[in-house]
């Protein structure tokens, strides 16, 4: 599969998720944990794939003066983890236990998981 076709991909299936959690929010009650479950599985899925053609596009444009080149599965793996980061946050704040300490922790250790991957290269 080429660059190309997966960010189209991944653009288009972030357009049908995004469609998909606006049927489901204005559809479906959140009255038990199944609804808040398929919701932030939509959320993770919507984000993830909405971030990634932009994480690969602003990773090939800055890392081109540095002679590294940028791929599609770099640009998932950031996108998967700010996903994650912004739905611990949404989610413990929907369960009233979320404070400015815990956000920046849960985004501090999302910036470490990803600089300790780029290390590994």
């Amino acid at each position: 599969m080429t660059t190309r076709t997966a960010l189209l991909m991944a653009g288009s299936m972030g357009l049908l998720a995004w469609a998909g959690l606006v049927i489901f929010t204005r559809d479906v009650a959140p009255q038990n944990i199944m609804a808040f479950v398929a919701f932030f599985l939509l959320l993770i899925v919507a984000i993830t794939c909405t971030l990634t053609p932009l994480a690969y596009g602003m990773a090939a444009r800055v890392l081109a003066r540095y002679q590294y080149r940028a791929s599609v599965r770099q640009a998932l793996r950031q996108s998967i983890l700010l996903s994650l980061a912004v739905t611990l946050n949404l989610l413990l704040r929907a369960l009233h236990s979320w404070n400015l300490f815990m956000g920046i922790t849960i985004f501090g250790a999302a910036v470490v998981v990803e600089i300790l991957s780029l290390a590994k290269k």
